[in-house]
């Protein structure tokens, strides 16, 4: 978290910094990047950077930390837009996010994050994205129609977006990772959230042993 003298920063300032901070993660992965470019960038001095983040990782973890509030408020408005159907919603918000790819900063920004992080960041960036994808189910699990799913409880329902946000962030690394089109990465996604909303084993077929499996 950045610190307070960051917020007390002017928008223009604060714009200012985070383009630099920006422009520098999309040059280099995490490891590579270098707080003197950034400085540089933003045309202020080193020491001034320290006033406002505890350290490169900070930095990068808010920039990360915006982009998911962005995402959040499109989801939102989504889930509106489609009348509470969750899978529509995930589609249209896939749709959003890969599109920021037809910038080649954004895209090499997104390709840095998700393939080059080290393991401390990535484990910092796990924990903060679990706690917010908690909060953020408390803030819409009302909006949710649940008519059409065959969940009992809140508690399935969770679970069914934490699947849904699971296939979100792996296709999203397989289009930064293999290079694809916003047309193939859409077209596989869509395939991935179809047959998930279909379902993957026939209901007769389906044992209550199932969750008593144990795997020696």
């Amino acid at each position: 978290m950045p610190k307070p003298t960051f917020f007390n920063l002017s928008e223009e300032k604060k714009a200012n910094l985070l383009k630099a901070i920006k422009k520098e993660f999309s040059r280099a992965p995490y490891n590579e990047a270098l707080i003197s470019n950034i400085v540089k960038s933003a045309s202020i001095a080193r020491g001034s950077f320290y006033q406002y983040f505890e350290d490169k990782e900070d930095a990068f973890l808010f920039l990360l930390d915006e982009h998911i509030e962005n995402n959040k408020a499109y989801f939102i408005h989504s889930l509106q837009k489609f009348n509470g159907d969750l899978f529509l919603t995930y589609i249209e918000m896939f749709h959003y996010m890969i599109m920021k790819f037809e910038n080649q900063e954004d895209r090499a920004f997104f390709k840095n994050a998700f393939l080059n992080m080290n393991h401390k960041v990535e484990s910092r960036f796990t924990r903060k994205f679990n706690d917010k994808d908690i909060k953020h189910f408390l803030e819409i699990k009302d909006m949710v129609r649940k008519d059409n799913l065959t969940i009992t409880d809140e508690q399935e329902l969770f679970h069914v977006m934490r699947i849904l946000t699971a296939v979100t962030i792996h296709n999203l690394v397989e289009t930064c990772a293999k290079e694809l089109t916003i047309e193939e990465s859409l077209k596989i996604y869509t395939k991935e959230i179809h047959l998930l909303k279909k379902g993957l084993v026939q209901e007769e077929v389906i044992s209550s042993n199932d969750t008593n499996i144990h795997i020696n």
